[in-house]
């Protein structure tokens, strides 16, 4: 199983949900109020009809009678609209929180290292977006105002219980000892259980999404049946873990149902007994049994809602798990002296004591054009990387103005150099919203457009983007106008150009371009980023031929380092490549 991103603890978890009750003092004391008048308006009709039940037994008036039924009917509707008010004004306050608390995994996500979600695998990260947001919702949503109104209500029935009579407490009391013990003992067992259960379902998650992102390569390399079986088992792993949390519910449920019953005879049998021997009247008697009856309903709404705040109390610690990354950036406000682009004795691994990169050395003039050459997984990108902030060397040092990469912040680090792979993204907007979200400031300005229609211009894409329906303002992404996979790595490089970094790494960013357009876009782009510093990773070897020069990564190494002419004549790796492709 692949390792996952951390979870919060406990104590984590509850300091967080402090925090956020704090925020909003004011909503949460409205609410809570608002929960304490319409329990209290519900505690009316026990005492009245015990009240009644006394009066009839010594006489009374169909006046009175009806009297006491107009009182009641008033405190009923008043309890209803209560009732509504502050539901209201619960769920109000829940989406409010579940808002807040999406906008922060949000934030939290795209602020963790990208080695370390590569490393977990999306699939643990997709099932916390998906899944663990679900629940959490449900339970911001529904499971946390239901238990304040079982809570408020709970706690003045009881008290109106024992202004009937201090007796009460016996038979109250009695189920206390069977409802701790059975709750304690589910409780203990259930937030890991739940965890497991997410964690199982994260798997199951990774593993389905990987069969079908490779589902050519699981086809070409005949690998069917064990992607089956891999699914099968983390299927069961998926099933087991709910099974568990399942068994606990069909033990627990059932002895709280129990306990439920407890009260209400034990009222009328001890009452009853009191009665019979002129200790209390009668009303007291129906009164008592009256608020037993009325306290199962919060009582089963605190425990029933109960199970579904461990399953939010588990989703919760998932979603704060994130910030529990150690952060792999150590800004220290230091500002680049220049554009001079330097890797010393760079070492690098993914897995511990296994380097793919050895005591790597490079210099990069600014305005330099460095092409990187080599044989798939000789570490090529994974240097690329290094050179673009995105991870830190584990030995040796990789500036840029004699600062360190991971010591510039994002924003700033951006502002210096940029990575553009053959990964892309269209994101669900107008195709200027997908281009102006590169633009330095942050609001778009119409005056902008012109420089819209020139990054596009620049890397070949201006003649399609004119031609859909509502130019600039199509709407594109997903569901909407669908762009082929060279318009969006073309898109891609619109956005580069807007940035306007002044060292470019290019991870094999028109691989998914037909060779004639890639070789077109690629002159096109080196118009625009003159005077820029850019290394390019290829493997077809034209970009390499344009290059100032060539560095040749094999093992991890940079092996051969020079301008193509220079390499050629040296008869080695390079010149090995080059006649190879080259014919």
């Amino acid at each position: 199983m692949k390792q996952t991103l951390p979870v919060a603890n406990t104590a984590e978890v509850r300091r967080h949900a402090r925090r956020l009750a704090a925020r909003h003092p004011r909503e949460l004391g409205l609410t809570l109020g608002l929960h304490g008048l319409a329990a209290i308006s519900g505690l009316a009709a026990p005492r009245l009809i015990g009240d009644l039940v006394e009066g009839v037994q010594h006489g009374t008036t169909a006046a009175k009678v009806n009297q006491v039924v107009l009182v009641i009917a008033v405190f009923v509707i008043v309890q209803s609209l209560l009732t509504r008010w502050a539901r209201f004004r619960s769920f109000a306050l829940g989406e409010k929180v579940l808002a807040e608390l999406r906008e922060e995994f949000v934030d939290n996500a795209l602020a963790l290292p990208i080695g370390t979600v590569e490393r977990a695998g999306t699939g643990d990260l997709l099932s916390r977006t998906s899944r663990d947001v679900d629940a959490l919702s449900r339970t911001v949503r529904f499971a946390v105002p239901e238990t304040i109104v079982a809570l408020v209500t709970t706690l003045f029935t009881v008290i109106a219980t024992m202004l009937v009579g201090v007796w009460i407490l016996v038979p109250l009391l009695v189920m206390v000892p069977l409802l701790v013990i059975s709750t304690r003992w589910y409780l203990k067992r259930a937030k890991d259980g739940y965890l497991r259960e997410n964690a199982a379902y994260a798997q199951m998650t990774s593993s389905l999404a990987e069969t079908v992102e490779g589902a050519r390569t699981v086809e070409a390399l005949g690998l069917y049946d064990e992607r089956v079986r891999r699914t099968d088992a983390d299927i069961r792993g998926s099933y087991l873990a709910e099974r568990y949390t399942l068994g606990l519910r069909t033990i627990w449920f059932p002895v709280v149902e129990v306990t439920y019953l407890v009260p209400l005879v034990g009222t009328l049998l001890f009452g009853g007994w009191l009665h019979i021997n002129g200790h209390i009247t009668l009303g007291a008697v129906t009164a008592g049994a009256l608020y037993a009856n009325q306290l199962i309903d919060p009582v089963d709404r605190l425990i029933s809602w109960m199970d579904e705040l461990q399953v939010g109390a588990a989703s919760l610690a998932r979603l704060l798990g994130i910030t529990d990354v150690a952060d792999d950036r150590e800004p220290t406000g230091r500002k680049p002296s220049g554009e001079l682009v330097e890797a010393r004795d760079v070492r690098f691994s993914y897995v511990d004591g296994r380097d793919v990169l050895h005591g790597v050395d490079l210099v990069v003039q600014p305005g330099e054009r460095i092409a990187m050459v080599g044989p798939s997984g000789a570490g090529k990108s994974t240097l690329g990387r290094l050179v673009a902030g995105i991870h830190p060397p584990r030995t040796g040092s990789v500036t840029v103005g004699g600062v360190g990469m991971t010591e510039l912040d994002l924003a700033d680090l951006r502002r210096q150099v940029a990575l553009v792979t053959q990964e892309h993204h269209v994101f669900v907007g107008t195709l200027r919203d997908n281009l102006a979200m590169a633009l330095p400031h942050p609001e778009h300005e119409r005056d902008d457009d012109e420089k819209l229609w020139a990054a596009l211009e620049a890397v070949d894409a201006r003649e399609w983007a004119e031609v859909l329906p509502d130019g600039l303002d199509t709407r594109v992404g997903s569901g909407q106008v669908a762009l082929t996979p060279g318009q969006a790595q073309q898109l891609a490089l619109a956005r580069l150009v807007l940035a306007d970094p002044h060292t470019l790494v290019l991870d094999e960013a028109t691989s998914l371009i037909d060779p004639r357009a890639a070789r077109h876009l690629e002159r096109s782009l080196a118009a625009v980023l003159e005077g820029r510093t850019v290394i390019a990773i290829a493997h077809r070897l034209y970009t390499a031929h344009d290059a100032d020069r060539v560095a040749v990564v094999e093992d991890g190494r940079i092996t051969e380092l020079g301008s193509h002419d220079e390499l050629v004549a040296r008869n080695g790796s390079y010149a090995a490549l080059w006649n190879s492709w080259h014919g």
